[in-house]
């Protein structure tokens, strides 16, 4: 099912704070900041390097767009997984694996 522009943006928002609580833990025991502000997921990293990933709704293409790494990936909505997900991984999942790995 297509989602509307509305309620692309009510569970867009909603996967981003799925997001940022999901991650809470993990940023506590690895040290990286989580932000949002004005729409827009950041994880903030000073250790091993430098870096920030971004996670930001695309409204015109309904879909979340995470940028970490070098690396762009594009989330649709799953009605399988009720997320927003990539090949079946939904977004609190692909970015507690990007993390893990940006850390190692």
């Amino acid at each position: 099912m297509a989602l509307t522009d509305q309620e692309f943006g009510v569970r867009a928002d909603e996967a981003l704070e799925q997001a940022r609580r999901a991650l809470l833990g993990l940023a506590d025991e690895y040290g990286f900041e989580i932000e949002i502000e004005n729409g827009i997921l950041a994880l903030v990293f000073e250790e091993p390097r430098a870096a920030k990933f971004i996670v930001s709704p695309n409204a015109p293409v309904h879909q979340i767009w995470v940028s970490a790494m070098s690396r762009g990936y594009k989330l649709p909505w799953s009605d399988a997984a009720q997320a927003f997900a990539l090949d079946g991984e939904p977004l609190p999942q692909l970015l507690h694996r990007l993390a893990l790995q940006f850390r190692s």
